[in-house]
């Protein structure tokens, strides 16, 4: 599958820049950091719904560090 998208120019000088000193062709960066920040955002939406979910137990740091011997 294959997308266009417009970018800034100053944001593609930077995508140029890391391509060329990794020596990876553009689309290659460009999928590595939209996986980076699907697989993050998954991770956020993961904490967010722990967070918002009142049956989850919630304990302190403190006990948190007890439990694991530290």
């Amino acid at each position: 599958m294959s997308i266009s998208i417009r970018i800034p120019e100053s944001l593609a000088n930077q995508l140029d820049f890391i391509a060329r000193e990794t020596d990876r062709p553009r689309s290659y960066i460009v999928q590595k950091a939209l996986e980076s920040y699907i697989e993050e955002y998954a991770d956020l939406q993961i904490a967010l719904d722990r967070l918002h979910d009142s049956t989850d137990e919630l304990i302190s740091g403190k006990e948190l560090r007890k439990k694991l011997g530290l």
